[in-house]
């Protein structure tokens, strides 16, 4: 009997190491850091980022999906919410769908549109912005986002100082700190011809450096000076986290052809593209059978069981 033809991905392409030097060092987090080296090291790390950014691989939905959920863990401490990211990650895959997955579920949320291509539409930025981060509708909150469409179209700088400015204006003009970060990501990557934004800022901006965008402390320098390495090292965390989600594709791709469900082709391509999975019915297999599936490439070491429950798993590289 001959064997189903198969429709596997091709696995992730390689890319050139990232360069030693452009990771910043502990001597890059003081705020007497000058604008220019910041700058400097920020460029470096974002051009060794960029053939990953640009690639059209399967396993850059997922990896945008994974640096969105460090983003939202982040932004929601700094709104004052506990949830970490294992809860954040519940909210969104274990709500029903047109269910509200809560306050902590809309944050994720967010981010994740942020790191689609949705995120480059800067004609709904007014619209939507407010409902995606949570926001009451305001003058200030409108000036804000129209500035930052302003600027993500304006070839002026550099992209790193671009991302500065917006989000110095938006903190100026609403203190909202997730809608200052979202449009940093989003500004910087129009700024960058970057086809969909890659969520990094929140993550990495140190939480003191807030203080020299906006207010009485206001520095411009120290403010573009923190956003510069805040990318850079950025930057290096998505790089590194990208080799590592690469190294976990490949070996889901090894072990693929032993598998032999009816929808096995189509788990392995979603588990590239998704964050996280629940073993559920297909369109040929039942639950049982999708968490035998599941099962089998946890014992093959090509996935990972990301809740540790014993119900309610989920499941991803």
């Amino acid at each position: 009997m001959p064997s189903r033809p198969r429709t596997l991905p091709e696995p992730p392409p390689t890319f050139a190491p990232f360069p030693d030097w452009a990771r910043p060092r502990r001597a890059h987090d003081g705020p007497g850091e000058h604008v220019d080296d910041a700058e400097f090291i920020a460029g470096a790390a974002l051009a060794s980022l960029n053939p990953i950014a640009r690639s059209d691989h399967p396993l850059g939905n997922l990896w945008r999906q994974r640096l969105a959920l460090a983003s939202a863990e982040v932004v929601v401490k700094l709104e004052g919410r506990t949830e970490d990211a294992a809860t954040l990650r519940d909210h969104l895959y274990l709500t029903r769908m047109n269910d509200d997955p809560g306050p902590a579920g809309r944050a994720l949320q967010a981010w994740r549109i942020l790191g689609a291509a949705s995120g480059l539409r800067v004609a709904r930025w007014e619209e939507d912005l407010p409902t995606h981060l949570q926001l009451a509708a305001s003058p200030s909150v409108s000036e804000a986002i129209k500035l930052a469409a302003v600027r993500a179209s304006t070839a002026r700088g550099s992209p790193v100082a671009a991302a500065a400015e917006v989000s110095a204006s938006a903190l100026r003009l609403t203190s909202s700190r997730p809608l200052a970060l979202w449009l940093a990501d989003a500004v910087l990557a129009r700024q960058l011809n970057w086809r969909i934004p890659v969520p990094m800022l929140a993550a990495h901006l140190k939480r003191s450096s807030l203080r020299f965008a906006s207010g009485a402390q206001c520095e411009p320098d120290a403010w573009r000076a923190a956003c510069a390495i805040g990318y850079a090292r950025a930057a290096a965390a998505a790089f590194d986290q990208y080799m590592d989600l690469g190294r976990r594709a490949t070996r889901l791709l090894e072990v693929a052809p032993k598998l032999r469900g009816k929808d096995a082709d189509q788990a392995v391509l979603a588990l590239l593209c998704e964050d996280a999975l629940a073993a559920q019915a297909g369109a040929t297999t039942s639950d049982r059978s999708s968490r035998r599936l599941f099962e089998r490439l946890v014992e093959l070491g090509a996935v990972r069981e990301l809740t540790g429950r014993a119900t309610f798993r989920l499941y991803g590289l």
